[in-house]
């Protein structure tokens, strides 16, 4: 590892630290609290909307580019990667089993977090110069706050954020896998994955949605049927492996050497890295979407978290601890995939790589709509164009690499970064997310009066 190499790291690590942890995590029980603990109050509010879809007639009435149910697969493409796997099996090496519930307790609490930041992306969004909807932390800290050069500070943290999380490290992990797994050479992956991205990018908000509204539910339900399979067919271990999990979660001995602050740590931050609650990336595609109350949006947004961790990362994890491999030294995507063909065979093992495959290239198109809308506020319409051949470039060039350690230091810090300035909108326009929630309430008991006149 070079000495740049050794630097960045160094500085992924402070602004990766327990202030950053604490920051995201008071925040989200700050707006819980001041919500009233609308994940649960609200939540099947939340998934009706998101999944019963609307009639033509009334969705033409509602300002946006995309269906809540888009918005959401749009978010989910993002966030749903590889994070879901590789983190959840790092976050039980390196802090224990007890790590999960702590990424159960963060992904709760993000609930909250994520639906303030879609009430007020919905809220600021403005009509760009090709009429097309934009919003996102860098309006609402602009609009809301009155602070332009925090909106532009974390735009520009996105937009290179952009090319590291959300491109080159997941095409390399496609690349990888399918090496491994079928003998594919890099380059041909490389070469693929350039001619996919392009397909499906340079259509803009209109074509992802269209694309993950379809991809994004067949990838996540493959996963998780394979997931729940194993658990139904062993369902005789799932006291055990709970039992497990909660016994180590105040324990100074966990896995690895860790003690209870390793599993805080590493259940919280990789909770954060795989539903991206308080970074600010989704609100993005939240925007989007065609609503006429923030409030409803928001509240379908919020559900985005419920899948990400709570469902598909409990998975995961389940089947690491139930399959006991955490303690046999492998980490990472090998120890998914170890874990899955301890029960399935093989089948669990190309079951974990075909679906790494397809989670890593959703998040490659979920983060370029996010990296561009976010150029697009710092230079203007000029600079998508660019963005996307640049963005289709490192795509190709991430999956041909070997060694992606650069890539990984460099996008953990823009991530830290882009957190930073939009915790500090939430936090002050906290009254802002409580009116228009009060005002979205009122809608909603107008509505179920109607409804049961």
């Amino acid at each position: 590892m070079t000495q740049f190499e050794n630097w960045l790291t160094a500085l992924s690590d402070l602004v990766w630290g327990p202030h950053l942890l604490i920051l995201l995590i008071g925040t989200g029980i700050f707006l819980t609290v001041r919500l009233g603990f609308i994940q649960v109050t609200r939540l099947g509010f939340g998934l009706r909307e998101a999944f019963i879809p609307k009639a033509k007639a009334e969705q033409k009435k509602q300002r946006g580019d995309i269906t809540h149910f888009q918005a959401l697969m749009t978010a989910l493409a993002a966030t749903v990667g590889t994070g879901n796997m590789v983190g959840v099996a790092t976050a039980v090496v390196l802090g224990g089993p007890g790590a999960i519930v702590w990424m159960w307790l963060s992904g709760f609490i993000g609930m909250a977090t994520k639906y303030a930041e879609a009430i007020l992306a919905v809220k600021y969004r403005v009509v760009d110069e090709r009429g097309e909807i934009a919003g996102g932390p860098m309006y609402y800290l602009e609009h809301g706050l009155k602070k332009r050069w925090l909106g532009m500070t974390f735009a520009l943290f996105a937009a290179i954020a952009a090319f590291g999380i959300g491109n080159g490290v997941q095409t390399n992990s496609i690349s990888l896998a399918l090496n491994t797994s079928f003998g594919v050479p890099m380059i041909v992956t490389g070469l693929t994955l350039m001619v996919l991205t392009a397909f499906v990018i340079l259509g803009g908000v209109k074509s992802i949605g269209k694309v993950v509204g379809v991809f994004v539910p067949v990838m996540i339900f493959a996963y998780v049927g394979g997931g729940l399979t194993i658990l139904v067919m062993n369902f005789e271990l799932i006291p055990s492996a709970f039992a497990t999990i909660f016994a180590s979660t105040f324990s100074a001995e966990a896995i690895g050497g860790g003690a209870l602050g390793a599993a805080i740590r590493y259940g919280v931050a990789r909770g954060v890295f795989s539903n991206e609650a308080g970074l600010g990336s989704a609100p993005i595609a939240a925007a989007a979407a065609k609503t006429d109350f923030p409030g409803r949006q928001a509240l379908v947004s919020m559900t985005q978290v419920l899948i990400d961790t709570l469902i598909v990362c409990s998975i995961t994890g389940l089947t690491i601890v139930m399959s006991g491999q955490y303690a046999s030294g492998l980490q990472g995507i090998e120890l998914t995939q170890a874990s899955f063909a301890y029960f399935l065979g093989p089948v669990g093992e190309l079951i974990v790589t075909i679906s790494l495959v397809f989670f890593a290239f959703s998040t490659v198109i979920g983060w370029c709509y996010y990296g561009e809308r976010s150029i697009y506020y710092l230079f203007g319409e000029r600079s998508i164009v660019p963005y996307r051949v640049l963005y289709i470039v490192v795509a190709g060039l991430g999956a041909m690499t070997t060694n992606l350690n650069l890539i990984w230091a460099i996008s953990d810090v823009f991530n830290g970064l882009m957190a930073i300035p939009n915790l500090i909108g939430l936090l002050f326009l906290s009254g802002v997310v409580v009116a228009e929630t009060k005002r979205f309430e009122l809608e909603r008991q107008k509505e179920l009066r109607k409804s049961i006149a």
